[in-house]
Protein backbone atom coordinates (compact mmCIF):
# COMPACT_ATOMS: atom_id res chain seq x y z
CA UNK A 1 0.00 0.00 0.00
CA UNK A 2 1.34 3.42 -0.95
CA UNK A 3 2.29 5.70 1.92
CA UNK A 4 0.45 8.97 2.39
CA UNK A 5 3.56 10.84 1.23
CA UNK A 6 3.76 8.75 -1.94
CA UNK A 7 0.06 9.24 -2.63
CA UNK A 8 0.43 13.00 -2.20
CA UNK A 9 3.42 12.98 -4.55
CA UNK A 10 1.51 10.97 -7.17
CA UNK A 11 -1.45 13.34 -6.97
CA UNK A 12 0.87 16.32 -7.36
CA UNK A 13 2.45 14.72 -10.45
CA UNK A 14 -1.00 14.01 -11.92
CA UNK A 15 -2.06 17.58 -11.24
CA UNK A 16 1.05 18.96 -12.95
CA UNK A 17 0.62 16.79 -16.04
CA UNK A 18 -3.13 17.16 -16.51
CA UNK A 19 -4.09 20.57 -15.16
CA UNK A 20 -3.32 24.20 -15.78
CA UNK A 21 -1.75 25.36 -12.55
CA UNK A 22 -3.30 28.62 -11.34
CA UNK A 23 -0.76 30.98 -9.79
CA UNK A 24 -2.21 34.15 -8.26
CA UNK A 25 -0.04 37.15 -8.99
CA UNK A 26 -0.28 40.81 -8.10
CA UNK A 27 1.86 41.52 -11.15
CA UNK A 28 -0.91 40.15 -13.36
CA UNK A 29 -3.48 42.73 -12.26
CA UNK A 30 -2.71 45.25 -14.98
CA UNK A 31 -2.58 42.52 -17.60
CA UNK A 32 -5.96 41.23 -16.40
CA UNK A 33 -7.53 44.69 -16.74
CA UNK A 34 -5.95 45.14 -20.16
CA UNK A 35 -7.31 41.75 -21.21
CA UNK A 36 -10.83 42.73 -20.09
CA UNK A 37 -10.64 45.98 -22.06
CA UNK A 38 -10.27 44.05 -25.30
CA UNK A 39 -13.71 42.44 -24.96
CA UNK A 40 -15.74 44.27 -22.31
CA UNK A 41 -16.70 47.97 -22.61
CA UNK A 42 -14.85 50.13 -20.10
CA UNK A 43 -18.08 51.42 -18.58
CA UNK A 44 -18.84 47.88 -17.38
CA UNK A 45 -15.52 47.47 -15.55
CA UNK A 46 -15.37 49.41 -12.30
CA UNK A 47 -11.83 49.69 -10.98
CA UNK A 48 -11.00 50.82 -7.45
CA UNK A 49 -10.06 54.28 -8.68
CA UNK A 50 -13.48 54.71 -10.32
CA UNK A 51 -15.85 57.14 -8.57
CA UNK A 52 -18.60 54.52 -9.00
CA UNK A 53 -16.61 51.59 -7.66
CA UNK A 54 -17.89 51.79 -4.09
CA UNK A 55 -21.55 52.24 -5.03
CA UNK A 56 -21.45 49.37 -7.53
CA UNK A 57 -19.70 47.07 -5.05
CA UNK A 58 -22.27 47.93 -2.37
CA UNK A 59 -25.25 47.72 -4.72
CA UNK A 60 -26.02 44.09 -3.89
CA UNK A 61 -24.65 43.96 -0.36
CA UNK A 62 -27.40 42.75 1.97
CA UNK A 63 -25.45 42.82 5.24
CA UNK A 64 -23.57 45.97 6.36
CA UNK A 65 -21.07 43.77 8.19
CA UNK A 66 -19.38 43.34 4.81
CA UNK A 67 -19.88 46.83 3.39
CA UNK A 68 -17.11 48.51 5.33
CA UNK A 69 -13.54 49.31 4.39
CA UNK A 70 -12.27 46.44 6.54
CA UNK A 71 -13.40 43.94 3.91
CA UNK A 72 -10.71 42.79 1.45
CA UNK A 73 -11.48 44.80 -1.68
CA UNK A 74 -11.71 43.34 -5.18
CA UNK A 75 -9.45 44.58 -7.92
CA UNK A 76 -12.56 45.56 -9.88
CA UNK A 77 -16.21 44.78 -10.44
CA UNK A 78 -17.14 43.40 -13.86
CA UNK A 79 -20.82 44.19 -14.48
CA UNK A 80 -21.46 41.64 -17.21
CA UNK A 81 -24.34 42.51 -19.53
CA UNK A 82 -24.03 39.40 -21.69
CA UNK A 83 -22.65 35.87 -21.64
CA UNK A 84 -19.57 36.86 -23.73
CA UNK A 85 -18.59 39.20 -20.89
CA UNK A 86 -18.74 36.30 -18.45
CA UNK A 87 -16.59 34.19 -20.75
CA UNK A 88 -14.06 37.00 -21.17
CA UNK A 89 -13.81 37.53 -17.41
CA UNK A 90 -13.10 33.83 -16.83
CA UNK A 91 -10.55 33.59 -19.61
CA UNK A 92 -8.75 36.77 -18.58
CA UNK A 93 -8.76 35.70 -14.96
CA UNK A 94 -7.31 32.31 -15.76
CA UNK A 95 -4.66 33.80 -18.04
CA UNK A 96 -3.46 36.47 -15.61
CA UNK A 97 -3.88 34.99 -12.16
CA UNK A 98 -6.99 36.82 -10.98
CA UNK A 99 -9.80 34.82 -9.40
CA UNK A 100 -13.47 35.67 -9.73
CA UNK A 101 -16.11 35.97 -7.03
CA UNK A 102 -19.51 35.60 -8.73
CA UNK A 103 -22.49 37.56 -7.37
CA UNK A 104 -26.18 37.68 -8.28
CA UNK A 105 -28.49 38.68 -5.41
CA UNK A 106 -25.89 39.39 -2.74
CA UNK A 107 -27.61 37.45 0.06
CA UNK A 108 -24.61 35.19 0.63
CA UNK A 109 -24.53 35.16 4.45
CA UNK A 110 -20.73 35.24 4.59
CA UNK A 111 -20.42 37.55 1.56
CA UNK A 112 -18.03 35.16 -0.19
CA UNK A 113 -19.58 36.15 -3.52
CA UNK A 114 -17.97 39.59 -3.28
CA UNK A 115 -15.23 39.50 -0.65
CA UNK A 116 -12.25 37.38 0.32
CA UNK A 117 -11.54 36.53 3.94
CA UNK A 118 -7.80 36.42 3.34
CA UNK A 119 -5.81 38.79 1.12
CA UNK A 120 -5.76 37.74 -2.53
CA UNK A 121 -6.11 39.31 -5.95
CA UNK A 122 -9.67 38.84 -7.15
CA UNK A 123 -12.46 40.51 -9.11
CA UNK A 124 -16.21 40.46 -8.61
CA UNK A 125 -18.25 39.21 -11.54
CA UNK A 126 -21.61 40.95 -11.07
CA UNK A 127 -24.51 39.18 -12.81
CA UNK A 128 -27.38 41.51 -11.88
CA UNK A 129 -27.64 42.86 -15.44
CA UNK A 130 -28.35 39.35 -16.71
CA UNK A 131 -31.97 39.21 -15.53
CA UNK A 132 -34.26 38.19 -18.40
CA UNK A 133 -37.10 35.86 -17.40
CA UNK A 134 -38.57 34.13 -20.44
CA UNK A 135 -41.82 32.47 -19.34
CA UNK A 136 -43.37 29.93 -21.70
CA UNK A 137 -46.88 29.28 -20.35
CA UNK A 138 -47.74 26.63 -22.93
CA UNK A 139 -44.76 24.59 -21.76
CA UNK A 140 -45.18 25.47 -18.05
CA UNK A 141 -41.50 26.39 -18.14
CA UNK A 142 -39.18 29.39 -18.06
CA UNK A 143 -35.59 30.26 -18.89
CA UNK A 144 -34.25 32.55 -16.17
CA UNK A 145 -31.01 34.49 -16.33
CA UNK A 146 -28.73 33.98 -13.35
CA UNK A 147 -28.88 37.61 -12.24
CA UNK A 148 -32.65 37.70 -11.78
CA UNK A 149 -34.13 37.75 -8.29
CA UNK A 150 -36.85 35.48 -6.97
CA UNK A 151 -39.16 38.50 -6.93
CA UNK A 152 -38.54 39.13 -10.62
CA UNK A 153 -39.16 35.46 -11.37
CA UNK A 154 -42.40 35.44 -9.37
CA UNK A 155 -43.65 38.59 -11.08
CA UNK A 156 -42.90 37.30 -14.57
CA UNK A 157 -44.50 33.91 -13.90
CA UNK A 158 -47.57 35.24 -12.09
CA UNK A 159 -48.32 37.90 -14.69
CA UNK A 160 -47.91 35.45 -17.56
CA UNK A 161 -50.50 33.06 -16.12
CA UNK A 162 -52.12 33.34 -12.68
CA UNK A 163 -52.28 29.52 -12.50
CA UNK A 164 -48.50 29.16 -12.79
CA UNK A 165 -46.03 29.41 -9.90
CA UNK A 166 -42.51 28.53 -8.85
CA UNK A 167 -41.69 26.90 -5.49
CA UNK A 168 -39.22 29.46 -4.20
CA UNK A 169 -38.40 31.16 -0.92
CA UNK A 170 -40.02 33.98 1.04
CA UNK A 171 -37.46 36.73 0.36
CA UNK A 172 -37.95 38.37 -3.08
CA UNK A 173 -34.47 39.99 -3.31
CA UNK A 174 -32.64 36.64 -3.14
CA UNK A 175 -30.92 35.84 -6.42
CA UNK A 176 -32.38 32.94 -8.39
CA UNK A 177 -28.94 31.50 -9.07
CA UNK A 178 -27.84 31.54 -5.45
CA UNK A 179 -31.15 30.08 -4.34
CA UNK A 180 -31.00 27.15 -6.77
CA UNK A 181 -27.29 26.45 -6.40
CA UNK A 182 -27.79 25.73 -2.69
CA UNK A 183 -30.85 23.57 -3.25
CA UNK A 184 -33.50 26.10 -2.31
CA UNK A 185 -36.04 25.54 0.46
CA UNK A 186 -39.28 27.46 0.34
CA UNK A 187 -42.97 27.86 0.95
CA UNK A 188 -44.27 25.26 -1.52
CA UNK A 189 -41.64 22.56 -1.23
CA UNK A 190 -44.01 20.17 0.57
CA UNK A 191 -46.05 20.16 -2.65
CA UNK A 192 -43.38 20.57 -5.34
CA UNK A 193 -40.02 19.81 -3.72
CA UNK A 194 -37.04 22.08 -3.24
CA UNK A 195 -36.25 24.67 -5.90
CA UNK A 196 -33.47 22.58 -7.44
CA UNK A 197 -35.96 19.76 -8.07
CA UNK A 198 -37.64 22.02 -10.66
CA UNK A 199 -34.45 22.71 -12.63
CA UNK A 200 -34.55 20.88 -15.98
CA UNK A 201 -31.50 22.42 -17.68
CA UNK A 202 -28.86 25.13 -17.37
CA UNK A 203 -26.27 27.06 -19.34
CA UNK A 204 -22.83 27.21 -17.75
CA UNK A 205 -19.56 28.96 -18.50
CA UNK A 206 -16.88 26.49 -17.44
CA UNK A 207 -13.38 27.01 -16.07
CA UNK A 208 -12.00 27.35 -19.61
CA UNK A 209 -14.44 30.14 -20.39
CA UNK A 210 -16.46 27.96 -22.77
CA UNK A 211 -20.26 28.06 -22.78
CA UNK A 212 -22.08 24.77 -22.25
CA UNK A 213 -25.44 25.49 -23.84
CA UNK A 214 -27.28 22.53 -22.31
CA UNK A 215 -25.69 20.93 -19.27
CA UNK A 216 -28.53 18.44 -18.88
CA UNK A 217 -27.84 16.92 -22.29
CA UNK A 218 -24.04 17.03 -22.23
CA UNK A 219 -22.81 16.45 -18.66
CA UNK A 220 -25.19 14.74 -16.26
CA UNK A 221 -22.72 14.77 -13.35
CA UNK A 222 -22.21 18.51 -13.66
CA UNK A 223 -25.96 18.99 -14.00
CA UNK A 224 -26.41 17.03 -10.77
CA UNK A 225 -23.75 19.08 -8.96
CA UNK A 226 -25.03 22.57 -9.77
CA UNK A 227 -28.53 21.76 -8.48
CA UNK A 228 -27.70 22.17 -4.82
CA UNK A 229 -23.92 21.69 -4.63
CA UNK A 230 -23.24 25.26 -3.59
CA UNK A 231 -22.52 28.31 -5.69
CA UNK A 232 -19.28 29.23 -7.44
CA UNK A 233 -17.54 25.85 -7.37
CA UNK A 234 -18.03 24.35 -10.84
CA UNK A 235 -18.39 27.30 -13.18
CA UNK A 236 -20.69 30.26 -13.74
CA UNK A 237 -24.31 29.32 -14.33
CA UNK A 238 -25.66 32.03 -16.63
CA UNK A 239 -29.22 30.73 -17.09
CA UNK A 240 -31.58 28.10 -15.67
CA UNK A 241 -34.49 26.32 -17.33
CA UNK A 242 -37.20 25.77 -14.75
CA UNK A 243 -40.29 23.62 -14.65
CA UNK A 244 -43.18 25.73 -13.38
CA UNK A 245 -45.92 24.45 -11.08
CA UNK A 246 -49.69 24.64 -11.49
CA UNK A 247 -51.67 26.24 -8.67
CA UNK A 248 -55.29 27.16 -8.11
CA UNK A 249 -56.26 30.70 -9.08
CA UNK A 250 -56.99 31.45 -5.44
CA UNK A 251 -54.66 30.62 -2.56
CA UNK A 252 -54.92 31.52 1.12
CA UNK A 253 -52.45 33.24 3.43
CA UNK A 254 -52.92 33.23 7.21
CA UNK A 255 -50.68 34.80 9.85
CA UNK A 256 -51.37 33.90 13.47
CA UNK A 257 -49.30 34.97 16.47
CA UNK A 258 -49.43 33.33 19.88
CA UNK A 259 -47.58 34.28 23.05
CA UNK A 260 -45.92 31.99 25.53
CA UNK A 261 -48.81 32.64 27.92
CA UNK A 262 -51.19 31.56 25.15
CA UNK A 263 -49.45 28.21 24.78
CA UNK A 264 -46.86 29.02 22.10
CA UNK A 265 -44.50 26.22 23.22
CA UNK A 266 -47.27 23.61 23.11
CA UNK A 267 -48.41 24.85 19.71
CA UNK A 268 -44.92 24.57 18.21
CA UNK A 269 -44.66 21.06 19.67
CA UNK A 270 -47.98 20.09 18.07
CA UNK A 271 -46.84 21.61 14.76
CA UNK A 272 -43.80 19.28 14.84
CA UNK A 273 -46.04 16.21 14.88
CA UNK A 274 -47.88 17.19 11.67
CA UNK A 275 -44.96 17.57 9.27
CA UNK A 276 -44.29 13.99 8.22
CA UNK A 277 -47.95 12.99 8.07
CA UNK A 278 -48.95 11.90 4.53
CA UNK A 279 -51.62 14.55 4.11
CA UNK A 280 -52.01 18.20 3.25
CA UNK A 281 -49.11 18.74 0.84
CA UNK A 282 -50.96 21.91 -0.21
CA UNK A 283 -50.39 23.31 3.28
CA UNK A 284 -47.19 24.90 4.55
CA UNK A 285 -46.99 26.42 8.02
CA UNK A 286 -43.70 28.21 8.57
CA UNK A 287 -42.97 29.14 12.20
CA UNK A 288 -40.94 32.08 13.48
CA UNK A 289 -40.17 32.13 17.22
CA UNK A 290 -38.87 35.26 18.91
CA UNK A 291 -38.97 36.69 22.41
CA UNK A 292 -42.23 35.37 23.97
CA UNK A 293 -43.97 34.78 20.65
CA UNK A 294 -44.53 32.14 17.97
CA UNK A 295 -45.65 33.39 14.58
CA UNK A 296 -47.38 30.81 12.36
CA UNK A 297 -47.17 31.87 8.72
CA UNK A 298 -49.45 29.73 6.56
CA UNK A 299 -49.63 29.38 2.78
CA UNK A 300 -52.40 27.10 1.54
CA UNK A 301 -52.78 26.31 -2.16
CA UNK A 302 -56.56 26.55 -2.14
CA UNK A 303 -59.48 28.46 -0.64
CA UNK A 304 -60.02 29.34 3.00
CA UNK A 305 -62.99 27.02 3.46
CA UNK A 306 -60.91 23.94 2.62
CA UNK A 307 -58.04 25.16 4.79
CA UNK A 308 -60.31 25.65 7.80
CA UNK A 309 -61.70 22.13 7.47
CA UNK A 310 -58.19 20.73 7.49
CA UNK A 311 -57.10 22.85 10.44
CA UNK A 312 -60.14 21.84 12.49
CA UNK A 313 -59.28 18.20 11.82
CA UNK A 314 -55.52 18.30 12.34
CA UNK A 315 -54.51 21.46 14.22
CA UNK A 316 -57.54 22.81 16.12
CA UNK A 317 -55.30 24.09 18.93
CA UNK A 318 -54.12 26.97 16.74
CA UNK A 319 -57.67 28.36 16.66
CA UNK A 320 -57.65 29.46 13.03
CA UNK A 321 -60.88 31.28 12.10
CA UNK A 322 -62.43 32.63 8.87
CA UNK A 323 -61.40 36.16 9.82
CA UNK A 324 -57.75 35.09 9.77
CA UNK A 325 -57.85 34.13 6.09
CA UNK A 326 -56.74 36.30 3.19
CA UNK A 327 -57.58 34.85 -0.23
CA UNK A 328 -55.62 36.09 -3.24
CA UNK A 329 -53.68 34.97 -6.30
CA UNK A 330 -50.40 33.17 -5.82
CA UNK A 331 -48.52 36.24 -7.11
CA UNK A 332 -50.20 38.55 -4.60
CA UNK A 333 -49.53 36.00 -1.87
CA UNK A 334 -45.81 36.07 -2.62
CA UNK A 335 -45.89 39.87 -2.47
CA UNK A 336 -47.74 39.73 0.85
CA UNK A 337 -45.30 37.22 2.36
CA UNK A 338 -42.17 38.81 0.93
CA UNK A 339 -43.04 42.47 1.49
CA UNK A 340 -44.98 42.12 4.74
CA UNK A 341 -48.22 43.88 3.81
CA UNK A 342 -51.54 42.45 2.63
CA UNK A 343 -52.00 45.33 0.18
CA UNK A 344 -48.45 45.16 -1.19
CA UNK A 345 -48.57 45.51 -5.00
CA UNK A 346 -47.10 42.71 -7.06
CA UNK A 347 -44.77 45.27 -8.65
CA UNK A 348 -43.04 45.58 -5.31
CA UNK A 349 -41.44 42.20 -6.00
CA UNK A 350 -39.31 43.92 -8.65
CA UNK A 351 -37.55 46.10 -6.09
CA UNK A 352 -33.90 45.03 -5.79
CA UNK A 353 -33.00 47.58 -3.10
CA UNK A 354 -30.53 46.17 -0.60
CA UNK A 355 -30.93 46.27 3.16
CA UNK A 356 -28.10 47.90 5.07
CA UNK A 357 -30.09 48.87 8.15
CA UNK A 358 -29.05 46.12 10.56
CA UNK A 359 -26.09 43.83 11.08
CA UNK A 360 -26.93 40.14 10.89
CA UNK A 361 -25.40 36.76 11.72
CA UNK A 362 -27.06 33.45 10.83
CA UNK A 363 -26.56 29.76 11.58
CA UNK A 364 -28.60 26.66 10.72
CA UNK A 365 -29.59 23.19 11.91
CA UNK A 366 -31.89 20.30 10.99
CA UNK A 367 -34.34 18.52 13.29
CA UNK A 368 -35.32 14.87 12.75
CA UNK A 369 -37.03 14.19 16.09
CA UNK A 370 -39.59 16.53 17.62
CA UNK A 371 -38.26 18.72 20.43
CA UNK A 372 -41.55 18.58 22.32
CA UNK A 373 -43.34 20.97 24.64
CA UNK A 374 -40.86 20.84 27.52
CA UNK A 375 -37.96 21.41 25.13
CA UNK A 376 -39.63 24.43 23.56
CA UNK A 377 -40.53 25.90 26.91
CA UNK A 378 -36.85 25.73 27.82
CA UNK A 379 -35.81 27.37 24.55
CA UNK A 380 -38.27 30.22 25.07
CA UNK A 381 -37.50 30.80 28.73
CA UNK A 382 -33.72 30.34 28.69
CA UNK A 383 -32.91 32.03 25.37
CA UNK A 384 -35.61 33.60 23.21
CA UNK A 385 -37.34 35.62 25.92
CA UNK A 386 -34.03 36.96 27.19
CA UNK A 387 -32.91 38.55 23.92
CA UNK A 388 -35.52 40.12 21.68
CA UNK A 389 -33.06 40.77 18.85
CA UNK A 390 -32.73 37.08 18.04
CA UNK A 391 -35.10 34.63 16.40
CA UNK A 392 -35.46 31.18 14.91
CA UNK A 393 -37.19 30.37 11.60
CA UNK A 394 -38.52 26.83 11.23
CA UNK A 395 -39.08 25.60 7.65
CA UNK A 396 -41.14 22.35 7.45
CA UNK A 397 -39.96 19.57 5.15
CA UNK A 398 -41.77 16.30 4.44
CA UNK A 399 -44.18 15.91 1.53
CA UNK A 400 -42.55 16.14 -1.89
CA UNK A 401 -39.14 16.95 -0.40
CA UNK A 402 -38.77 13.38 0.78
CA UNK A 403 -41.62 11.32 -0.71
CA UNK A 404 -39.82 8.76 -2.85
CA UNK A 405 -36.87 11.10 -3.38
CA UNK A 406 -33.56 9.62 -2.20
CA UNK A 407 -31.03 11.80 -0.40
CA UNK A 408 -28.65 11.49 -3.36
CA UNK A 409 -31.13 12.64 -6.03
CA UNK A 410 -29.53 16.09 -5.82
CA UNK A 411 -26.65 17.33 -3.66
CA UNK A 412 -29.23 18.58 -1.11
CA UNK A 413 -29.28 15.58 1.28
CA UNK A 414 -31.68 16.71 4.00
CA UNK A 415 -34.70 14.75 2.83
CA UNK A 416 -35.58 11.38 4.36
CA UNK A 417 -36.74 11.78 7.94
CA UNK A 418 -36.13 15.53 8.23
CA UNK A 419 -38.86 17.40 10.09
CA UNK A 420 -37.64 20.92 9.52
CA UNK A 421 -34.73 23.26 9.01
CA UNK A 422 -33.83 25.82 11.68
CA UNK A 423 -32.37 29.19 10.78
CA UNK A 424 -30.98 31.20 13.69
CA UNK A 425 -30.85 34.95 13.13
CA UNK A 426 -29.45 37.67 15.37
CA UNK A 427 -29.48 41.43 14.70
CA UNK A 428 -27.64 44.47 16.03
CA UNK A 429 -27.57 48.08 14.87
CA UNK A 430 -23.98 49.28 14.94
CA UNK A 431 -20.84 47.29 14.21
CA UNK A 432 -18.83 49.93 16.08
CA UNK A 433 -20.82 49.11 19.22
CA UNK A 434 -18.61 46.32 20.46
CA UNK A 435 -20.85 45.53 23.39
CA UNK A 436 -23.90 45.06 21.16
CA UNK A 437 -21.97 42.87 18.72
CA UNK A 438 -20.57 40.79 21.57
CA UNK A 439 -24.02 40.40 23.14
CA UNK A 440 -25.46 39.24 19.82
CA UNK A 441 -22.66 36.75 19.26
CA UNK A 442 -22.91 35.49 22.82
CA UNK A 443 -26.65 34.94 22.59
CA UNK A 444 -26.38 33.15 19.25
CA UNK A 445 -23.58 30.93 20.51
CA UNK A 446 -25.50 30.08 23.66
CA UNK A 447 -28.67 29.14 21.80
CA UNK A 448 -26.74 27.15 19.19
CA UNK A 449 -25.00 25.25 21.97
CA UNK A 450 -28.29 24.61 23.79
CA UNK A 451 -29.86 23.23 20.59
CA UNK A 452 -27.17 20.59 20.16
CA UNK A 453 -29.22 18.13 22.23
CA UNK A 454 -32.21 18.46 19.89
CA UNK A 455 -30.74 18.56 16.39
CA UNK A 456 -28.91 16.15 14.12
CA UNK A 457 -25.43 14.90 14.93
CA UNK A 458 -22.56 13.05 13.24
CA UNK A 459 -22.72 15.24 11.29
CA UNK A 460 -24.59 18.19 12.70
CA UNK A 461 -26.36 19.03 9.46
CA UNK A 462 -26.37 22.58 8.07
CA UNK A 463 -27.86 24.28 5.03
CA UNK A 464 -25.48 25.41 2.28
CA UNK A 465 -27.62 28.44 1.45
CA UNK A 466 -27.16 29.65 5.03
CA UNK A 467 -23.41 29.69 4.68
CA UNK A 468 -21.55 29.75 7.99
CA UNK A 469 -17.75 29.98 8.17
CA UNK A 470 -17.80 29.04 11.84
CA UNK A 471 -18.32 25.39 10.87
CA UNK A 472 -15.13 25.30 8.82
CA UNK A 473 -13.02 26.90 6.09
CA UNK A 474 -10.96 25.53 3.24
CA UNK A 475 -7.21 25.16 3.47
CA UNK A 476 -5.12 25.56 0.34
CA UNK A 477 -2.28 23.08 -0.06
CA UNK A 478 1.21 23.69 -1.33
CA UNK A 479 0.08 22.93 -4.89
CA UNK A 480 -2.35 25.85 -4.80
CA UNK A 481 -5.41 23.60 -4.62
CA UNK A 482 -7.94 23.30 -1.79
CA UNK A 483 -7.34 20.15 0.24
CA UNK A 484 -10.11 17.60 0.26
CA UNK A 485 -9.75 16.93 3.97
CA UNK A 486 -10.24 20.59 4.91
CA UNK A 487 -13.35 20.73 2.76
CA UNK A 488 -14.83 17.68 4.44
CA UNK A 489 -14.93 19.50 7.79
CA UNK A 490 -17.75 21.78 6.63
CA UNK A 491 -18.78 19.98 3.43
CA UNK A 492 -20.21 16.87 5.04
CA UNK A 493 -22.42 19.06 7.24
CA UNK A 494 -23.93 20.70 4.17
CA UNK A 495 -23.92 17.72 1.81
CA UNK A 496 -23.39 14.61 3.97
CA UNK A 497 -22.81 11.52 1.79
CA UNK A 498 -22.98 13.59 -1.37
CA UNK A 499 -19.84 15.57 -0.61
CA UNK A 500 -17.36 13.08 -2.09
CA UNK A 501 -19.29 12.93 -5.37
CA UNK A 502 -19.33 16.74 -5.53
CA UNK A 503 -15.57 16.80 -5.03
CA UNK A 504 -15.11 14.22 -7.81
CA UNK A 505 -17.16 16.36 -10.20
CA UNK A 506 -15.11 19.39 -9.20
CA UNK A 507 -11.90 17.45 -9.81
CA UNK A 508 -13.02 16.72 -13.37
CA UNK A 509 -14.48 20.08 -14.44
CA UNK A 510 -12.15 22.44 -12.51
CA UNK A 511 -9.07 20.45 -11.41
CA UNK A 512 -7.01 23.63 -11.09
CA UNK A 513 -9.49 24.97 -8.50
CA UNK A 514 -10.02 28.29 -10.29
CA UNK A 515 -13.54 28.76 -8.94
CA UNK A 516 -12.60 28.85 -5.30
CA UNK A 517 -13.64 30.53 -2.08
CA UNK A 518 -13.48 29.74 1.62
CA UNK A 519 -16.27 27.18 1.30
CA UNK A 520 -16.09 26.03 -2.30
CA UNK A 521 -16.02 22.33 -3.17
CA UNK A 522 -12.40 21.09 -3.30
CA UNK A 523 -11.29 19.03 -6.30
CA UNK A 524 -10.90 15.32 -5.64
CA UNK A 525 -8.29 14.43 -8.24
CA UNK A 526 -8.57 10.92 -9.64
CA UNK A 527 -5.51 8.89 -10.58
CA UNK A 528 -5.45 6.77 -13.72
Amino acid sequence: MATSKNMARELAIFFFLCCTVFLPSLAGSDDFLQCLSQTIPSDLVYQQRSSSFESVLRSSVQNPRYATNTTVRPLCVVAASGVPHVQAAVRCGRAHGVRLRVRSGGHDYEALSYRSVRPEVFAVLELSRLRVVDVRPAEAAAWVDAGATLGELYHAVGTADRRLAFPGGACPTVGVSGYLSGGGIGLMMRKYGIGADSVVDARVVNADGDLIGSVASTDLDLFWAIRGGGGESFGVVVAWRLRLSMVEETVTVVNIERTLDEGAAALVAKWETLILQPYLPDLTIRVVVQDHHAFFQTLFLGRCSRLLRAMRAFFPELGMAPADCREMTWLRAMAFIGLGAADAPAEGLLNRTNNLGTYVKNKSDYVRRGIGRAGWEGIFQQHLSRYGAGLMILEPHGGAVSAGVPDFATPYPHRQGVLYNVQYVVFWLDEADGAAAAAAAGWLGGLYGHMEQFVTSNPREAFANYRDLEIGENVVGGDGVTTYESGRVWGEKYFMGNFRRLAAVKGRVDPGDYFRNEQSIPPLLQRF
